[in-house]
């Protein structure tokens, strides 16, 4: 076997635990809630994240410097505050696996904004997964049943469109060229976990119950969902196809839904469950479709 071969099966490996680690972190997220109000665990766990991440860019001999600060404000309220504020609201009345569906319609999002904010035409097949994902939504949402839980689902919805906003950001950053993908990262996670921080100061209205549990799901998401992942992440994409990278963004929710069903009960009706297939089928689109660009 050789060295480029030993790397690629690393990296393989590594994106099955990736994988893991946050599909599951959807049920630690939900779960958690139990223990302390959303914007309180969201600024925790970010602000101990963000520590890990400057640790690793220190431990690499990375330069600490920003990169350009005005992007990375708006990449860090956008990709950080916004999002996990989001998902972590939406998490409180909302199913964890409905939840991470509805988040992860992302790509989704990417393609509405790079069309709306920089007039980058979708092609005919990113069209046709948009299509197909907005019946699978209709039929998750099932407005005709009224909205009982309209709010978690708009919350969630509201988290991807940020996330996709911070991706689009990011790409028009980094085309700029001479920025490390660590460097952003750690940054607008620092600029993001502030504007958690302020939210969970305003919003504060419980006391934080310090339990064994409490503590895990802290560690679990600044150590390994806010930091090794992250790493790991960086490694995957550095020797992996983009195409094969990208499947993480269909198989995340899927496994996220899988886990919930078997750990919490969310068992989804016939009809979630076609919607749930439309969306998965657009997402397949959808990364074909990055993959042919």
């Amino acid at each position: 076997m050789t060295t480029a071969d030993s790397s690629r099966r690393t990296a393989l490996v590594a994106l099955v635990l990736i994988t893991l680690i946050w599909s599951y972190n959807w049920i630690v997220m939900k779960q958690v809630l139990a223990y302390v109000g959303p914007f309180d665990f969201s600024a925790l766990r970010y602000v101990l994240g963000t520590g890990v991440l400057f640790a690793v860019l220190l431990a690499r001999r990375e330069s600490p410097r920003p990169p350009p600060l005005g992007p990375t404000v708006l990449i860090g309220l956008a990709q950080t505050t916004g999002f996990q504020g989001l998902v972590q609201w939406a998490l409180v009345d909302g199913g964890a696996g409905k939840t991470a569906l509805l988040a992860y319609t992302m790509p989704f999002w990417v393609v509405v904004l790079t069309w709306l904010l920089f007039a980058e035409r979708p092609s005919l097949r990113l069209w046709l997964s948009l299509g197909v994902a907005a019946g699978g939504l209709l039929l998750v949402l099932a407005p005709w049943l009224g909205f009982g839980d309209a709010k978690s689902s708009v919350l969630a919805l509201g988290g991807g469109a940020c996330w996709a906003l911070g991706v689009v950001l990011s790409k028009r950053l980094f085309q700029r060229g001479g920025i490390s993908a660590l460097s952003l990262t750690a940054w607008q996670m620092l600029i993001g976990s502030l504007g958690l921080v302020v939210l969970a100061l305003a919003t504060h209205t419980r006391p934080i119950e310090w339990s064994g549990y409490f503590v895990g799901a802290l560690a679990y998401n600044a150590i390994l969902s806010s930091g090794l992942a992250w790493l790991m992440w960086s490694y995957v994409v550095a020797r992996l196809p983009a195409g094969i990278a990208g499947l993480s963004s269909l198989v995340i929710p899927i496994a996220g839904i899988g886990f919930a069903w078997v750990l919490l009960g969310e068992r989804p009706s016939l009809r979630e469950g076609v919607g749930i297939g439309l969306i998965v089928l657009a997402l397949i689109l959808a990364t074909q479709g990055r993959r042919r660009a």
